[in-house]
């Protein structure tokens, strides 16, 4: 199981069959932004975070590896 929000969040990304240039366009946010995110070597600011719950349909709590 994933361990770190970015090992999380590439999960979740895969499950959904879509690649990072997708979602980092429908999330209005650069590729590269997530690539970053997904090496857990930026971390998203509260509203990008509560974005991305909501749009993988779980939550933040969820992404930050505090809920299995």
């Amino acid at each position: 199981m994933a361990e770190t929000l970015g090992e999380r969040l590439a999960a979740l990304r895969r499950e959904k069959g879509i690649s990072q240039a997708e979602l980092a366009r429908l999330l209005n946010l650069g590729q590269s932004t997530i690539a970053m995110y997904e090496r857990d070597r930026r971390t998203p600011d509260p509203l990008t975070l509560r974005r991305l719950a909501a749009f993988f349909g779980v939550s933040v709590d969820y992404l930050l590896g505090r809920t299995p």
